[in-house]
């Protein structure tokens, strides 16, 4: 008999290799599924072992190619729909579209909860992911959803730097992150200062003030949910400087890393950058003082706690 009977997780073209880890961890290979293209661009999915009756975990966060691999995703739950499957679980790692949550203006739409409506109504039972931009997201899906964190994975690795608590500034990039900022200084220690931005307009920030510190003279380590273009957490670096910290590291969880990001990163001359591979990274040969820690034993300790009907509450502190 299996170690999980029934358990299947299948992968899209977003992330496989994730998905391959995560299968890893679980003891199981990954399921028989072929996904591509018709000539026209059209995504074509075939399933290619029996699913019925099964328990299954689509691996496939909404990352860049954004509406490609959303699609994508829809369609991967459709498919183990009507192929029988008992419970569809949709892991997504990174959950694009996750800042158009609210309505900021007039006549904008709240893309976050109509994307949560097209997964739920493909037929995903329950969603797994990680470190939304806004955590109400949860609400905006009828079905139950598992909402990890990965702050502990990336304090982990900052630990091992051994940099003392008096030497150490965790910086929050703006206000909104605040509450998350906080998570790292209760498990790293040191001091809090935060990077008063303020935005120009829906493309441009402006960082000029630092509250807190001070923070001349030592390390400073600026978290944030995602890096996209990079101007937010490159601006938050050039006031940190300005005030005088030795060194500077960079964590974040989703390394989405588009437009001038690279560019803007290789100019910023950081001592250090941390994120996690819910996201694959094209060139990360071209990022200076890269690292990337994994989240497939997050992932896949959820994915056996929720296919066992355990808690997996514990994961998400």
């Amino acid at each position: 008999m299996r170690m999980y009977e029934h358990l299947t997780i299948l992968s899209g073209r977003a992330n496989p290799d994730l998905a391959r880890e995560i299968a890893n961890y679980l003891g199981i290979g990954l399921g028989a599924v072929d996904v591509g293209n018709f000539p026209d661009g059209e995504i074509s999915v075939k399933l290619n072992q029996n699913i019925r009756g099964c328990d299954v975990f689509l691996i496939q966060p909404t990352c860049p190619p954004v509406n490609e691999n959303l699609v994508e995703l829809l369609v991967l739950i459709d498919a183990c729909r009507r192929a029988s499957a008992h419970r569809i679980t949709a892991v997504i790692p990174y959950f694009g579209y996750a800042r158009q949550d609210r309505k900021d203006s007039g006549r904008v739409p709240i893309t976050s909860k109509l994307i949560a409506n097209l997964i739920v109504e493909a037929g995903a039972h329950r969603v797994l992911t990680m470190d939304l931009h806004a955590a109400q997201i949860q609400g905006f899906f009828d079905v139950p959803v598992d909402h990890l964190y990965a702050a502990p994975i990336l304090d982990r690795h900052f630990s091992s730097l051994g940099i003392s608590q008096e030497d150490l500034v965790i910086i929050s990039p703006d206000e909104g992150s605040i509450k998350r900022t906080l998570q790292h200084v209760e498990h790293l220690g040191g001091s809090l200062a935060i990077v008063d931005k303020r935005r120009a307009n829906a493309l441009e920030t402006r960082q000029a003030n630092l509250i807190g510190g001070p923070i001349k003279g030592k390390t400073a380590l600026i978290f944030d949910d995602m890096i996209t273009t990079a101007g937010s957490i490159c601006g938050a670096v050039d006031v940190v400087r300005a005030h005088g910290a030795n060194r500077i590291y960079l964590g974040a969880t989703h390394a989405v890393l588009c437009g001038p990001a690279i560019e803007r990163l290789e100019r910023a001359h950081i001592d250090g950058l941390v994120v996690t591979n819910t996201c694959p990274i094209a060139q990360p040969h071209k990022i200076p003082n890269l690292t990337i820690v994994s989240v497939a034993e997050l992932l896949g300790e959820a994915i056996r706690r929720v296919h066992r009907n355990e808690s997996v509450s514990y994961l998400f502190d």
